[in-house]
């Protein structure tokens, strides 16, 4: 154990805020299946809760084998994973596993396991990005040579991704031009990146309309047309009346662990409203804490980026940072009706299989770059990482965000 503890190196903030949101994870699941436990697995919440530690447990296994790996590696693998992700979302589209009219799952047989391909294409997404920024940095801001080969790939897992989940299209999209911005690309690229996002939305809606094939078009319709024209609390939602109630519940100081009464109420409260049950269970002071761990993920994520010498780990790191911090955001955002409803899940604390071990393995390359930055900074360590992509950071990217 002691030799383990030895090689566990990387920003220990970011460990601590790991393991605490595990723990959360742990006691806020538990609390909220109930009655999925009931329609699955005849009452047995503890077999549900088992297999959440052996996620979370799979998961922490995961961000300590990413951070011994060499980051530079990472470099590499986003080239053929890039290449691989764009055939694996087009067969999600065709013939994923349907529910709720998206297909954003893929069954793998025999083992009957799924998982949502978007995960995949958003980790491989940001560090393909990461790589192309790094490696243009010199001709970044010249249109055809610098933006885009950056920009269509986003596009293109985008677009794939758009169909069966706006929400993570978007987000993912909004988190790619926040790292451009900071990567020097020029804000009229940026701002035409973004015309263009609204044109393909607006395009997506109208073919959904004359087609008559709508898909999710007309659930994406009805929710925001829910969120802006709800008068009253009765026109809300039934979940979103549900979160508010929980909220209101829930005080300074929270009912306790286990009283919630909307978990028995509330669609999906273990995943996509996992957020009010936590803030009716533990007040407004456990929700402060849950935000306040993502903060502070994002900021010693920053203090990585203005740390690492080299433009690839910088920018890696504050990426996939964005992606988890921006998601986390999103789905407390939707639980307090900020936005209009979406599916998304609070990384690390939700619970699910796929989608836990894609933002481990997302941590453990934080991590990664967290772990050389140690060993270049400090006396003794090593001066430069081998197979770094030569473009020094200092030179190249602003030093503060």
């Amino acid at each position: 154990m002691n030799k383990l503890l030895r090689k566990t190196q990387g920003d220990k903030v970011i460990w601590s805020v790991v393991i605490f949101l595990s723990v959360v994870s742990l006691l806020a699941v538990y609390s909220s299946i109930g009655s999925l436990a009931y329609r699955r697995y005849n009452g047995n919440t503890e077999f549900i809760l088992i297999k959440q530690l052996v996620v979370l447990s799979l998961g922490l296994l995961i961000i300590y084998f990413a951070h011994r790996v060499n980051y530079t590696i990472y470099s590499r693998v986003a080239q053929i994973g890039f290449i691989l992700c764009i055939p694996l979302l087009m067969y999600t589209l065709l013939f994923g596993s349907n529910v709720n009219d998206a297909s954003r799952w893929i069954k793998i047989p025999i083992i009957n396991l799924t998982f949502q391909t978007s995960d995949i294409a958003k980790l491989v997404l940001f560090m393909y990005v990461s790589r192309m920024l790094s490696k243009r940095q010199e001709v970044i801001t010249d249109f055809k040579k610098g933006f885009l080969p950056i920009i269509i790939p986003v596009g293109i897992v985008c677009m794939l991704i758009m169909p069966a989940n706006m929400s993570t299209a978007l987000l993912l999209g909004a988190s790619c031009m926040l790292l451009c911005f900071i990567g020097r690309v020029p804000i009229k690229y940026l701002a035409s990146m973004l015309v263009a996002g609204v044109f393909l939305v607006i395009l997506l809606f109208a073919i959904a309309k004359f087609t008559g094939y709508e898909g999710r078009v007309q659930t994406w319709i009805n929710r925001i047309e829910s969120f802006f024209q709800a008068d009253d609390h009765s026109d809300m939602p039934y979940q979103v009346q549900q979160a508010n109630i929980a909220i209101a519940g829930g005080g300074v100081l929270g009912k306790g662990p286990g009283n919630s009464t909307a978990k028995n109420l509330l669609p999906h409260p273990y995943s996509d409203y996992i957020y009010s049950i936590i803030i009716e269970e533990y007040g407004m002071f456990g929700a402060f804490l849950i935000l306040m761990a993502y903060f502070i993920l994002l900021l010693r994520s920053i203090r990585i980026f203005k740390r690492c010498p080299y433009a690839f780990g910088a920018f890696l790191s504050l990426g996939l940072s964005f992606t988890l911090v921006i998601q986390a955001l999103a789905h407390m955002a939707v639980n307090v009706n900020l936005f209009p409803v979406t599916g998304l899940t609070l990384p690390l604390v939700s619970m699910g299989g796929s989608s836990v071990i894609f933002t481990s393995l997302a941590i453990g390359i934080i991590l990664s770059v967290s772990r050389h930055v140690e060993n270049v900074n400090n006396p003794g360590g090593i001066n430069n990482v081998e197979g770094e992509i030569p473009q020094p950071k200092t030179d190249q990217v602003p030093q503060a965000v």
